[in-house]
């Protein structure tokens, strides 16, 4: 029998039982988290292999402006628009970070008409999978202090440690820290913390095909080297056992819906300008096999989470993406041009050309505020279809599935277009080649310089021959180059590599450029200033 359950300020949700079922996914599968969240038991699998993938579509942006041009609320509507249509349709998120929810950018659940509910749970605490990600991380740190600590027979040069703790909150004094002080309490050393989404544990879980996946790459995470310059591995400490049980329910993809009801996954949540900032493979495969289109998006700009999601998430995963949907806003443009819409469409422009580089279909989301004008939507629409593009207005904010339905139609032509998609490089080419055309074929730069660190660090990797990696690029969201302050289109720079961190188990360098760092700070007036709850438990501020 049919049931909704209202949660705050009269809004009504159904019953997770019944999201489950309006896909084919029987009750023995749910782990029910309450009424309105449940995760999705992978046993699900046996049944799902051998039934034929759904359509998938990434949903990206030009490079967005510091509170976000709606990526997330098109591509919940989107889901929603393709549902009413009557296509049996899913959306694929990641899960929001505390970090930019009590900081700049607030929650990641869509906005309006066209987002996932419960919105306060998702944007909190949800399930715990960030947590448990945390909890292992920082039991890998504990246990690598521990080993010296009690005789380090491994002989780890506490010098060259190269695994760092996390917390998922923005805290910039943790970058660089003093631990063990006093006596008894370990050995004195430097160390820092990264927020937890840009841990590679999170890498893992999101890259990992299965349980077994999991912990085979949870042992080759390389966490210091030895005083002979050996790399020493989580495997050598015996610790991807205990790691992979504190990971056994984080793995399973979790089920919520959207505000008009369709069902929705979100699961993982690694950053995009720091990690490579894609939900779960586990999550979008299981999508495709229940649906018949599988909308998901990848953070930040399409030189950053579209890069990655193509390059790295569907090389791993095995994907064939059929279309991409890139967002913009004329607030972005008119950012990007310094205040004049024209001057900014070449940073659209840029993206648009990016995206064909992959070969794959694709449209322009104009995503519509309420002050934009007709004559602004038309210059765009003209700009895009110069390059052989249909713009769209979405109004799904203001409209939910209805103001992106003509969205949906697009997409549906899309997708049944033949592809062409390609990688942008071939890592067995190397390091160096591989983040050069990265560099110069995405962001349009003329070539790539390297710090000194950067350089003793690939000479370090290459004597230990791991074989041919991914590339995950760590740079500014806010530019399509590595300096934050060049909007638009930057022409005639240099991209500054300053550090390589390898995340053996991911089976990527984390290649980071410019001034980015792996743990964000709060701005002078966070978010959290905002948030708050009443005598009732009702909380406002949070978005």
């Amino acid at each position: 029998m049919k049931s909704d359950i209202e949660i705050a300020q009269g809004v009504k949700l159904k019953a997770i039982k019944d999201v489950a079922k309006s896909v084919g996914i029987e009750e023995k599968y749910l782990e029910y988290y309450g009424q309105t969240k449940a995760k999705i038991n992978l046993d699900i699998w046996q049944k799902l292999k051998e039934k034929k993938d759904g359509k998938l579509v990434l949903v990206t942006a030009m490079t967005p402006t510091p509170a976000g041009e709606g990526k997330t609320t098109i591509t919940v509507g989107l889901g929603q628009a393709l549902w009413s249509l009557g296509k049996k349709s899913m959306i694929c998120l990641r899960e929001p970070s505390l970090g930019p929810i009590f900081g700049i950018k607030g929650g990641a659940a869509g906005g309006g008409y066209a987002q996932v509910l419960p919105m306060e749970d998702i944007n909190l605490h949800f399930t715990g999978d960030l947590h448990a990600v945390g909890a292992a991380n920082n039991l890998l740190a504990s246990l690598i202090d521990n080993h010296i600590h009690h005789g380090n027979s491994l002989q780890i040069d506490p010098r060259k440690i190269s695994w760092r703790r996390c917390v998922d909150m923005s805290d910039r004094s943790l970058r660089s820290i003093v631990i063990a002080l006093g006596t008894g309490n370990g050995l004195t050393r430097q160390d820092g913390y990264d927020i937890t989404v840009a841990s590679e544990v999170m890498a893992i879980l999101c890259l990992a095909k299965d349980l077994k996946d999991l912990k085979k790459r949870l042992e080759k995470m390389i966490v210091a080297t030895n005083t002979k310059g050996e790399p020493i591995t989580a495997k050598d400490l015996k610790a991807a056992g205990s790691l992979t049980v504190l990971l056994k329910d984080a793995i399973k993809p979790n089920l919520v819906q959207t505000v008009e009801g369709s069902p929705a996954f979100i699961h993982g949540g690694p950053f995009a300008n720091i990690a490579h900032g894609c939900n779960s493979i586990i999550a979008t495969k299981t999508a495709l096999k229940l649906a018949d289109v599988v909308v998901t998006e990848a953070g930040f700009g399409a030189d950053l989470g579209a890069e990655k999601f193509l390059d790295i998430k569907c090389r791993i995963g095995k994907l064939q993406p059929n279309a991409v949907v890139l967002v913009g806003t004329i607030r972005a443009l008119k950012h990007h041009g310094k205040g004049e819409l024209e001057a900014g469409l070449a940073n659209l422009g840029k993206h648009i050309e990016n995206m064909q580089k992959f070969g794959l279909p694709m449209t322009v989301a104009i995503n519509k505020f309420a002050n934009d004008t007709t004559q602004e939507i038309n210059l765009v629409k003209k700009y895009c279809q110069e390059r052989g593009v249909n713009a769209i207005m979405a109004e799904v904010w203001a409209k939910g599935a209805k103001g992106g339905q003509e969205l949906a139609k697009e997409v549906l032509n899309l997708v049944k277009e033949k592809n062409n998609f390609k990688y942008m490089y071939d890592p067995k080419l190397g390091l160096e080649k591989s983040v050069e055309a990265i560099a110069t074929k995405v962001y349009g730069a003329s070539g790539v310089t390297w710090s000194v660190a950067a350089r003793q660090a690939i000479k370090k990797y290459e004597k230990w021959n791991l074989g041919s990696m991914l590339i995950c690029m760590a740079k500014t969201q806010a530019s399509i180059s590595d300096n934050p302050k060049a909007l638009g289109r930057p022409e005639n720079f240099k991209i500054k590599v300053r550090e390589i961190r390898l995340s053996a188990g991911a089976g990527f360098f984390v290649v980071i450029a410019g001034s980015i760092m792996t743990m964000p700070g709060l701005p002078k007036e966070p978010a959290a200033d905002n948030i708050d709850i009443n005598d009732q438990g009702v909380i406002k501020g949070l978005f």
